[in-house]
C-alpha cells in the first residue's frame, strides 16, 4: 500500500505540474455566450468590465431568433443545437444570455454539458431574482418577458423560494423587434411600452425585472413609464457576477498574460448584426463571422443535431442526451481541434 511518506517526491512533483497545466489549459478557452440576437450583448458587456482578461466567443443565432414568439420545444432545440457547436469549439464555461433558452433549456443544459464534460452552465434568471428579492420594499415585484418566457413560469417557479411576494408577468414581444431593429427612443415604442407596462403600474410593483437580455436596452423608456421610485433589475450584471464564482471555484480564471480575444459570430445576417453590436456592445466587436446553422454541418458528430422529436422521446423515455467522441469543429477557425475535455 502507498502511503504519503512513500511516494516518489519526483512523481509527486509531476502530478502537480500535470494539474497546473491542465487548469491552465483549460483556463486560457474562451467563455461561451449566446442568444437568439444582440440582446445578450448586454451580458456580453457586463462579463467584459467584471472580467477584463477571459476572452468570450459569443454567438447570435440570428437566423432562427428572435426566440421569444417560438414554441418551448423549438427553443430548446435551436438553444442546444448552438451550445453543441460552442461546446465542441472548446469552451470552458457556457452562458445562456437568453431569458427564453433559460426558461426551456436549462436543465437539459446542465445534465449534458455540466454532468457530461464539466462545463459550467450559467443562465440569466436566477441571478435576477435574487437581485429582485433583495431589491423590493413592498414584496410587489413585476416581470416582463417574451411570451415564451412568461408563457414558461420560469420567473415565478424561480420566485416562489420566497413566498411573501406578490408577482406579476406580463409579455412585451414587440420589445425585442424594436431592438434588433436599433430603435430605443420615439413616440411609437413610447406607446407601446405605456400598453405593456399598465398592469405593472396597477399591481403597484416597486421593481421590475427586464426578463430579456435585449430589454436593458430599452431602460430609458421603461423608467419613464414606471417612474423614478421604481427599480429596474437587469440580470446581466448579476449573470457576470455568476461567472466569476464559477470561474474561481473551478481554478478556470484565464492567467495568459497575452491579450483577450473576443469573436462574435451570427448564423443570420452578420452585417447587420455587426452594426448593433458595434453599437450596443462598443469597440470589442471588431468584425461579426456568419455561419449557417453549424449544427448541421456535423450530422454524424459526438454532439449531432437535435430536433425537438429527438427531445420529446428522449423525455419520454426518461433518458439524458449525450455522447462520446471527438471532433474538430470550425465554429471559429482554428480555435481547437478536438472534442470537449473529459
Amino acid at each position: 500500500m502507498t502511503t504519503p511518506s512513500s511516494m516518489d517526491p519526483s512523481d509527486a512533483a509531476a502530478r502537480e505540474s500535470a494539474a497546473s497545466n491542465s487548469a491552465s489549459l483549460m483556463g486560457s478557452r474562451p467563455l461561451g455566450i449566446f442568444d437568439s440576437g444582440v440582446g445578450g450583448l448586454t451580458v456580453a458587456r457586463a462579463i467584459i468590465d467584471q472580467l477584463p482578461n477571459e476572452s468570450i466567443l459569443y454567438v447570435g443565432d440570428t437566423a432562427n431568433g428572435p426566440y421569444g414568439p417560438l414554441p418551448i420545444a423549438e427553443v430548446r432545440a435551436n438553444a442546444l443545437g448552438v451550445m453543441d457547436e460552442l461546446v465542441d469549439s472548446g469552451v470552458k464555461l457556457l452562458t445562456i444570455a437568453c431569458n427564453s433558452a433559460s426558461a426551456a433549456v436549462l436543465r437539459d443544459a446542465r445534465e449534458r454539458y455540466t454532468a457530461k464534460y464539466g462545463i459550467p452552465v450559467i443562465e440569466v434568471i436566477q441571478p435576477a431574482v435574487r437581485r429582485a428579492v433583495a431589491a423590493t420594499r413592498s414584496g410587489r415585484v413585476g416581470v416582463i418577458g417574451t411570451s415564451a418566457t412568461v408563457g414558461s413560469r420560469a420567473y415565478e417557479d424561480t420566485f416562489a423560494a420566497a413566498p411573501d411576494l406578490a408577482i406579476t408577468s406580463v409579455a412585451c414581444p414587440a420589445f425585442v423587434s424594436y431592438v434588433e431593429a436599433g430603435i430605443t427612443t420615439g413616440p411609437e415604442l413610447l406607446a407601446v411600452a405605456e400598453e405593456y407596462l399598465a398592469p405593472l403600474k396597477a399591481a403597484g410593483v416597486d421593481t421590475v425585472v427586464l426578463g430579456c437580455t435585449h430589454y436593458p436596452l430599452l431602460t430609458g423608456v421603461i423608467s419613464f413609464v414606471m417612474g423614478d421610485a421604481v427599480t429596474l433589475v437587469s440580470s446581466a450584471e448579476e449573470t457576470a457576477k455568476d461567472v466569476y464564482r464559477a470561474l474561481a471555484n473551478h481554478n478556470l480564471q484565464r492567467t495568459t498574460a497575452a491579450p483577450p480575444e473576443h469573436h462574435f459570430i451570427a448564423t443570420g445576417d452578420a452585417a447587420q448584426f455587426e452594426t448593433l453590436a458595434r453599437r450596443f456592445l462598443g469597440p470589442e466587436v471588431l468584425s461579426v463571422k456568419h455561419v449557417d446553422h453549424v449544427a448541421a454541418q456535423y450530422p454524424t458528430g459526438s454532439l449531432a443535431r437535435i430536433t425537438p422529436e429527438m427531445i420529446e422521446a428522449a423525455q419520454q423515455a426518461g433518458t439524458r442526451f449525450g455522447g462520446a467522441g471527438q471532433r474538430v469543429s470550425n465554429f471559429v477557425g482554428g480555435l481547437r481541434a478536438g472534442g470537449p475535455a473529459q
